[in-house]
């Protein structure tokens, strides 16, 4: 399923709401959600997810992210993977470095659905721990 077959924060009204409490997600749509979700239920792979996303450019290079961890290389590789290939990272090889970037439109989704837009929708509420 395509990034254009998900619902927007926007309803048909014009109205500004999470999709999530607009209407059920649709089955396709959760399992994307969770794949991406349980990938960063872990806090390294949140944390390298950061690094990556606040890195200069907005790309970075494994050799970057690594000394950031108390991690060996083949432990960080798995966990880039993981986040691969819940599609939140893209990556390309730069002769023997691997480069990492944030893929925007997953995190738009994951933000698009937990999102209250509009706080005076009357059915999306923030809460806050």
């Amino acid at each position: 399923m395509s990034n254009q077959d998900y619902p927007s924060a926007v309803s048909a009204s014009g109205q500004c709401c999470s999709p999530l409490t607009r209407e059920p997600l649709s089955a396709d749509w959760a399992g994307d959600l969770a794949r991406m979700f349980k990938a960063l239920g872990d806090p390294v792979r949140l944390r390298l997810l950061s690094l990556v996303a606040s890195h200069d450019g907005g790309e970075a290079c494994v050799c970057d992210i690594s000394p950031a961890f108390d991690l060996s290389q083949p432990t960080i590789s798995h966990h880039l993977k993981v986040l691969r290939e819940a599609g939140l990272l893209g990556c390309e090889r730069r002769g023997t470095w691997v480069y990492y970037w944030v893929m925007p439109a997953a995190l738009q989704q994951l933000s698009s659905v937990l999102g209250a837009a509009d706080p005076s929708c009357d059915d999306a509420e923030l809460v806050t721990a």
